[in-house]
C-alpha cells in the first residue's frame, strides 16, 4: 500500500496549486459557457470501478488530494466494483456531462472487455470523453511457493505437463490481465483454468493463501507479497526488467512479445463533456503529475507517469482496441472476429501487431484469421465463452501464409 504524501509535501503542492489555479482561471475566463468557466463549484466524484486495495484504488487515492487542491474543490474517490469493473465504468458513461463525475478506468475496461463481450454496456470510443492517461503499469505472473516451478522454463513445463490441473487468478473476466494470460496459453499451447475475482485484492489474497496457485496482477500490488516471500515471480510484462526484481525476465525475453503489454489507468468523463472543463481538469492533472513528490510515490509503485493530451489518449484507446481484437482471434475458434484491413482504425497498426504475433508463434502452426470485409466491426462480433478459453494457437483460424498475404514483409 502506498504511503500518503507527507505534510510538508502537501503544503508545497498547495502553495504551487494556488498560484497555478489563479493563472488557469484567468485563461479560461474568456472561453466556454459560464458554468464551464466557473468550474468547479462543488465536490467532484472520482469513480473507482474496483474494490479498495487494488492498484486502481491506490492511484485514485494518491491523485485525489493534490487534484482537489488544484481544482479548489474536494475530489472524492468512490469505489463502485462489480462485473469485472463494468458497473463503475458504466456509471461514468451514464453520468451527466458536467465534469462532476469522472472515472479512473483501466486499459482492459476500454479494450479487452468490449472485445470479449459485445454486450458490454458502453462503447469505449463513443460513450466517454478521454482526459488523460495518468500512468502506465507493468504486470507480473507469480505463483504460490508450493507451485513446483519457480522460473519461467519450469513454470511452462508444469502447465504443459498437466493441462487443466492448475488455475490462475485475475482481477476479473475481461480485464487485460485475463486476456494476457489467455494469449500466453494460446501461444504456448497450454490450458490453465481461469478463476476471476472482483478486483486485485481478493485475487492476491487467495493466491497468497494457496487457494489458487497462479496469479497475474499489476506489478505494484503483487510486489509486497513477492518481497515477503509469499509469492514467487515468474515473468513480467514490462518494457524492461523491473529494478525491484532484476532476475525476473520480461515476456519479450522469453519469446512472447505479444503478451508483453503494459496496462494504463486513464481519467475519463462521460460523453459530451465541455471542452473548457476537459482543459481545466487536464491542466490540473498535468500539473500534479509533474510534482516530484507525487511522481516519486507513483514510481515506487512501479508506475510510469504518462499525462498525455486528450487527443493522444483517444488514439491510444483506439490502438488498444485493435490489439485486443486481433489477439482474441488467436484464442477463440468459435467466434471469428473480422476486420476491415483498409479501415483507418486498423491499417496504421496492423502490420506491426501481426509481425509480433508471427515472430512469437515461430514454428507453431498458427492460424490467425484476418478478413477484409468492409462491414467488419472494430472488434469481435460475438461473445467469447468465458469458460472456454483453453483453445491453443494451432486451432485458431488461418495459416501463417495468410499473414504474409495480409502484408507482412
Amino acid at each position: 500500500m502506498a504511503l500518503p504524501l507527507q505534510n510538508e509535501e502537501i503544503l508545497t503542492l498547495q502553495r504551487r496549486s494556488l498560484i497555478a489555479w489563479g493563472a488557469s482561471a484567468a485563461l479560461l475566463a474568456a472561453s466556454g459557457p459560464s458554468w464551464a468557466r466557473n468550474f468547479p463549484t462543488r465536490p467532484l466524484r472520482l469513480v473507482v470501478p474496483f474494490p479498495p486495495g487494488g492498484m486502481t484504488d491506490i492511484i485514485a487515492r494518491l491523485v485525489a488530494p493534490p487534484l482537489a487542491l488544484e481544482l479548489g474543490q474536494p475530489v472524492v474517490p468512490d469505489n463502485r466494483p462489480g462485473a469485472a469493473g463494468t458497473i463503475g465504468t458504466s456509471e461514468v458513461a451514464r453520468a451527466t456531462p458536467d465534469g462532476y463525475t469522472l472515472g479512473l478506468v483501466t486499459a482492459g475496461l476500454l479494450s479487452a472487455t468490449p472485445a470479449i463481450n459485445p454486450r458490454t454496456p458502453y462503447h469505449p470510443l463513443t460513450d466517454f470523453t478521454p482526459i488523460t492517461n495518468v500512468v502506465a503499469t507493468s504486470h507480473v505472473v507469480a505463483v504460490h511457493p508450493s507451485f513446483p516451478g519457480h522460473d519461467f522454463a519450469s513454470f511452462l513445463s508444469e502447465i504443459r505437463r498437466a493441462p487443466g490441473r492448475f488455475s490462475y487468478a485475475t482481477a476479473g473476466t475481461g480485464t487485460i490481465l485475463h486476456l494476457q494470460f489467455e494469449l500466453l496459453e494460446s501461444l504456448t499451447r497450454t490450458f490453465v483454468v481461469h478463476i476471476p475475482y472482483r478486483g486485485s485484492a481478493p485475487a492476491l489474497a487467495d493466491a497468497v493463501a494457496g487457494h489458487v496457485p497462479i496469479v497475474i496482477d499489476v506489478f505494484s500490488t503483487a510486489l509486497p507479497h513477492i518481497q515477503a516471500g509469499r509469492l514467487i515471480p515468474i515473468v513480467v510484462a514490462a518494457p524492461q526488467r523491473m529494478p525491484q526484481l532484476p532476475h525476473v525476465p520480461t515476456f519479450a525475453e522469453v519469446g512472447f512479445e505479444p503478451v508483453n503489454r503494459t496496462g494504463f489507468f486513464g481519467l475519463h468523463g462521460p460523453r459530451g463533456l465541455d471542452r473548457a472543463v476537459v482543459e481545466r481538469i487536464h491542466a490540473a492533472m498535468t500539473r500534479i503529475l509533474a510534482e516530484p513528490a507525487l511522481r516519486r510515490r507513483l514510481e515506487e509503485l512501479g508506475a510510469t507517469v504518462v499525462a498525455n493530451t486528450p487527443e493522444q489518449f483517444a488514439e491510444q484507446i483506439r490502438l488498444e482496441m485493435v490489439q485486443d481484437g486481433l489477439y482474441i482471434q488467436i484464442v477463440d475458434e468459435r467466434d471469428r472476429p473480422m476486420f476491415d484491413l483498409g479501415s483507418p482504425l486498423v491499417q496504421p497498426h496492423l502490420r506491426s501487431i501481426l509481425r509480433q504475433i508471427a515472430v512469437s508463434l515461430g514454428a507453431v502452426e498458427s492460424r490467425i484469421s484476418i478478413s477484409g470485409h468492409t462491414d467488419a466491426a472494430p472488434f469481435g462480433r460475438g461473445a467469447l465463452g468465458y469458460s472456454n478459453w483453453e483453445l491453443s494457437a494451432d486451432r485458431a483460424n488461418a495459416t501463417r501464409r495468410e499473414l504474409m498475404a495480409a502484408g507482412l514483409p
